[in-house]
């Protein structure tokens, strides 16, 4: 089991900058994959990207080039460095700890991208 807290979220404008944290409640370094995941109003929820314990990494298209995910195993904490973000960015960003056989989810950080 695992607990996940997301910061980092905020208001920003169009083609500004934020950094959101995931930090885990223990050792993530056998966690299969950490991943950031996020749902804007009236839509479903999406991955954005993904770490595995190997370091491999995956985006979804919309983000490549703009986000990039990292992980500090030392500090049970995974990151996610947004770049040039944009109004479709807009959403509730969650958190998430795949086990394999469970998945556990933070409660979510606002990230609202408006002029």
């Amino acid at each position: 089991q695992v607990q996940l807290v997301e910061s980092g979220g905020g208001l920003v404008q169009p083609g500004g900058s934020l950094r959101l944290s995931c930090a885990a409640s223990r050792s993530i370094f056998s966690i299969y994959a950490m991943g950031w995941y996020r749902q804007a109003p009236g839509k479903q929820r999406e991955m954005v990207a993904y770490v595995t314990s190997g370091g491999a990494t995956n985006y979804d298209d919309s983000v490549k080039g703009r986000f990039t995910i990292s992980r500090d195993n030392a500090k049970n904490t995974v990151y996610l460095q947004m770049n040039s973000l944009k109004p479709e960015d807009t959403a509730v960003y969650y958190c998430n700890a795949d086990m394999v056989s469970m998945n556990y989810w933070g409660q979510g950080t606002q990230v609202t991208v408006s002029s």
